[in-house]
């Protein structure tokens, strides 16, 4: 029997969209032999997810977290994805009742990671992910993080590093700084080193000198402080992590965490890291 968390609120919501129904049939006994889980709609494809999402939102009883295939019929889980959580943003809700979503597949391919989390989703995970992980990994998303799988991350990783290598003229600029101490980034499933990613501290940051520069004016709304903590969580620190590095209470940083993620209109963590990346603050 697969281990449960305690249940002190309601169930999160779980919705399921696959096109196989044997598929929704285990994922459907998995997800409900949680106290703390519920299944509470199912979808056969993509166009249907997105009925049954619009249909739950005027009931007042959207899922908080989607369990979608990447590869279905008539509308694949990617752009369903994009869409429900475009239709997500528009609602006046808690985060907790912002609905995250998780790709399945049975297919380990690059461009479905990088898609998957350029769309919005806070998860990503192949289909012979062991029970008890994906069971964590709903939990996980619904409270506000990420969940990617071990043998994608060191790939997604890599999509990003040449974002950092390439000249990029409109990135913000740092005339007199020192370096700073660079960090290697390491795969959890292999524990190789990537390239090295330093990130530019707030205080020695210029953005007077450039024109432009991808989400520049998200950015620009950060201070200080925040941009700092946009920078560890860059690096991969963890909440705890980032409270030895800044000596700050656990409960001061999650507060950062949050506007960070608030101001960038980022989902989780893994979509800041994307953003700091692009925007060349983080190299």
């Amino acid at each position: 029997m697969y281990s449960s968390a305690p249940q002190t609120t309601q169930p999160i919501r779980v919705m399921l969209v696959d096109d196989q129904r044997l598929v929704r049939g285990g994922l459907s006994m998995l997800v409900n032999s949680q106290p703390d889980l519920q299944v509470v709609m199912e979808a056969d494809d993509g166009l249907a997810a997105i009925d049954v999402f619009d249909r739950m939102v005027s009931e007042g009883q959207a899922p908080q977290v989607i369990l979608m295939d990447v590869r279905m019929p008539h509308c694949d889980g990617l752009e369903a994805a994009r869409r429900i959580l475009e239709r997500d943003g528009e609602r006046e809700v808690s985060e907790d009742e912002r609905v995250r979503i998780i790709m399945l597949t049975t297919f380990d391919i690059d461009e479905y990671v990088y898609s998957a989390v350029r769309a919005g989703a806070s998860g990503f995970l192949l289909k012979d992910t062991p029970p008890e992980q994906l069971l964590e990994a709903i939990r996980t998303v619904h409270r506000g993080d990420a969940v990617i799988a071990p043998s994608a991350t060191r790939r997604l990783l890599e999509h990003m590093i040449p974002v950092l290598d390439s000249p990029a003229p409109a990135a913000p600029v740092v005339p007199t700084a020192p370096a700073a101490e660079s960090v290697p980034v390491t795969s959890p499933a292999t524990g190789s080193e990537l390239p090295k990613a330093t990130f530019i501290p707030a205080e020695h940051a210029s953005f007077e000198t450039v024109q432009d520069y991808p989400h520049r004016e998200l950015i620009e709304q950060l201070s200080p402080r925040e941009f700092e903590v946009l920078g560890l969580i860059a690096r991969g620190l963890s909440n705890a992590e980032i409270t030895r590095e800044l000596v700050l209470s656990e409960a001061t940083v999650k507060t950062h965490v949050s506007h960070v993620l608030a101001k960038l209109g980022a989902r989780d963590r893994v979509q800041a890291v994307i953003m700091a990346y692009e925007a060349g603050i983080a190299h």
